[in-house]
This record gives C-alpha cells, structure tokens and sequence, in this order.
C-alpha cells in the first residue's frame, strides 16, 4: 500500500471508532510508531481537526464530517454479499435496518458500480438448508439484544428451554451474540441462574429492555470464550475415515471441535479437539465398520463398551 492510501486508511480507521491508539494503527498497516506519528502529522497538516492524548490515542473533533466515502467495486460486492447472509440468518428488524443502509450506500456509488450491482444481485444467494427451515428469530429480537449490550441495560426474556420445553422468564445480561452450526447464540449472566448461561435465539420468544443497568463488570464474548475454552480439558482426537462416509460427517464434525482433515486416496483422517468424548463415541458408532481410532485410547474403550451394551441387549 502506497503513503497516499494508507494515509486516507487511517483517516477512514480514525472515523470509524471514538478513540484509535498509535499502536493499533501501526498493527493494523504494519508500519512502526515514528510512520504512524509522521502520517498523523500530515493529515494534522492538510486541516484534520485530530485530538491526542497521551497513553489514550488520536480522536477527530467532534462535529468534523467529511464528504461521503467512495466504495470499491470489490469493497460493494462484498457488501452486498453480506445482505445476502443477512436476510436468511438475521432477525426482520437487523434485515430491515441493513436494506436501509445498503440504499444509502448505493446511492453514493459511481453509475458502473450501480449497475454492476443491480447484475450481480439476483446471482448470489444464501441457501439454508431443508433441515435448518426451523431458524428463525422474532422480530427485534437481535436488535434488542445489541441494544442492551450497548446500553448496559438488564433484559427480560421468556425462554423455552431446549431440555424441557418450558417457558421461563427471568432478567438477564448479555455479554455477545454469535453464529455457529447455523443457529445464532447469546451468552448473558442470568440473574435465576445466578451464573453465565448459553441461550438460543431462535427460543426466546420475547425480550424487553428495562431501565436498570447491568450489576456486573463482565468480561467480552471473546475473553469469556477464550476463559471457557482454558477451563475445559481438551483432547485431542486422531480418527480415519473411509473416504465413503466422510460426507455424512459434515455439519456434526463441527460439534466435536474438528480441526483439519488430511485425505489419501482411501482414507480421510481428521483431527478433533474436544472435551466431548462421551457424545462422541455415541456418534462414531453410526460409522463403526468404516473408521479406526487412532488416539485416544480411552476413545477406543469407551465405543467399544457401547457395542457391547448394544450387542448384550439383542442377545
């Protein structure tokens, strides 16, 4: 990237977010401290009103605005790639919210771009899944999540929980949403439970902002996650597949941590980290003649103890 670019980057990255340290400018374009204070420096000289603070970070004064920024051809498909994703796996009021923006950003758009974009539309779709037809959040519900991140305020949900099927209500507060196996999840403290709690949305049937604010100082999604993942024991697990049934492994392999897959002409090992060894050798029984556990051994032992309970019982 040439000085030019880069500096109209930071400007675009100094826009983007109420405070940017030195430091994750000079990560961001790989460049060192003294570029970063010297490209700072000039975008001071062109008329920039950049504030600085030291051990806090470069901020532009309020009220400053500049002119609508141009999207690259690459920068606009890739935007209406993600509206695509959008409209399938978000909730009716994010979908709304996202269309609406995407008028904004085409209307600043150079006349090519509109209609490349117009040719490109009906040529790119999200399909889900004839299993998965069952996602769906009500409407807002997404939105009000965010918004009670963002505002620090205790939410109200009923909740129709998985295991048992009954509504519950209680006053939670969230920490993150995520996306994963293609269901949306929430991690939020729950005041009932008294603990960090796992919550699909799909099964919130409602959800109401109050006006108290969160009692806890809780930590990112990504901290949590990352806290969450250190306190499991994880295992590492070794299994060859006969390339025969590796398709039928596809979504499930995801639930038991798979992490890559090394294929032969016959053969697929794929290497797992998990803490889930129970479950899973309940799973690998539905391949039981067409895979060799290569480690661990207590894997080994423990679908081997389920065929002898299975062949036990139709003696």
């Amino acid at each position: 990237m040439n000085r030019i670019n880069r500096i109209s980057a930071i400007l675009i990255k100094l826009q983007s977010q109420r405070v940017v340290k030195a430091r994750e400018i000079a990560e961001m374009f790989s460049i060192s401290l003294r570029t970063v204070y010297r490209d700072i420096r000039t975008l001071e000289e062109a008329g920039i009103p950049i504030l600085s603070e030291a051990g806090v970070g470069y901020s532009i004064m309020k009220g400053y605005f500049l002119p609508p920024i141009m999207f690259t051809h690459d920068e606009a498909v890739a935007l209406l790639t993600a509206q695509k994703f959008v409209e399938k796996m978000a909730d009716k009021s994010t979908n709304s919210a996202f269309s609406n923006a995407m008028i904004k950003i085409k209307a600043i758009l150079k006349l090519s771009e509109k209609d490349s974009l117009e040719h490109l539309d009906p040529r790119i779709e999200v399909l889900k899944r004839t299993q998965d037809s069952s996602i769906s959040l009500n409407n807002a519900t997404f939105q009000t999540i965010l918004r009670s991140i963002s505002d620090y305020l205790i939410s109200t949900i009923t909740y129709n929980a998985g295991n048992t099927g009954k509504l519950t209500e209680r006053n939670i507060e969230p920490i993150g949403v995520f996306f994963i196996d293609d269901q949306w999840y929430m991690i939020a403290f729950c005041h009932l439970r008294n603990e960090y709690r796992n919550f699909r949305l799909d099964r919130v049937n409602q959800i109401t902002l109050t006006n108290n604010t969160f009692e806890i100082d809780h930590p990112t999604l990504k901290n949590y996650l990352q806290q969450v993942s250190k306190s499991k024991q994880l295992v590492t697990i070794v299994i060859s597949f006969d390339n025969s049934v590796v398709r039928y492994t596809d979504r499930q392999k995801y639930y038991f941590g798979f992490v890559n897959s090394d294929s032969t002409n016959n053969k697929t090992i794929m290497t797992f980290l998990t803490n889930q060894i129970d479950e899973m050798a309940h799973w690998l029984l539905m391949f039981i003649d067409q895979i060799e556990i290569i480690s661990p051994e207590i894997l080994s032992l423990k679908v081997k103890s389920l065929v002898s309970k299975l062949q036990s019982f139709y003696k």
